[in-house]
């Protein structure tokens, strides 16, 4: 499976709302002490495994309008259809903190998820969102996603990055439907 984190490169966007995915893979890579450090696919790669099976976590290097682009090419290369991409991605329509795991969908508003499908050709990906917040009705969509977090929404956003990590951990061992099962009724 390959496990796709979205997010911008660079250290004034590291802990900004639009890199919880991003986030989450280095979470996972701690988790399962695998080096996300190789440059390929346009993007910040490693590979290791979860119990028996292979697992490859990508960080597109490409900001995220192109991040279709880097999946893709991993895709292509390793030959992975659709349903074997996890994607990690920060979501503004769920409640804040909380984690929504889907099989395939829309991109809605997200230009990453936009990216991917168009690169792709496909929505049948599996996505886990991490709910960043709701931006103020006034507010600039692109300056709330990347705007960090308060101290406070710092420690939610520190759980809800924990237990996606752990969502991700759970679909490549045991499926996207008991993943789904498991921690979509989680808050």
């Amino acid at each position: 499976m390959l496990i796709v984190g979205l997010g911008n490169p660079g250290l004034k966007y590291r802990y900004t709302r639009h890199n919880v995915g991003f986030l989450t893979v280095d979470a996972i890579a701690e988790e399962l002490n695998i080096p996300v450090k190789t440059i390929k696919f346009k993007g910040l790669y490693g590979e290791g495994r979860i119990g028996s099976k292979k697992v490859r976590l990508l960080k597109p290097e490409t900001y995220m309008n192109l991040s279709g682009e880097s999946v893709r090419e991993a895709m292509n290369y390793f030959k992975i259809p659709p349903e074997e991409v996890l994607v990690l991605v920060d979501d503004i329509d769920i409640e804040f903190g909380s984690i929504r795991i889907r099989k395939k969908g829309s991109a809605g508003t997200h230009n990453g998820l936009k990216s991917i499908i168009y690169q792709i050709q496909s929505d049948t990906f599996p996505r886990i969102k991490l709910g960043v917040g709701q931006k103020l009705p006034q507010q600039d969509l692109a300056s709330f996603v990347l705007s960090g977090f308060s101290t406070d929404e710092g420690k939610v956003i520190e759980k809800t990055i924990e237990t996606a990590k752990d969502a991700a951990i759970e679909i490549v061992k045991n499926g996207v439907d008991i993943g789904m099962n498991k921690y979509n009724s989680k808050k």
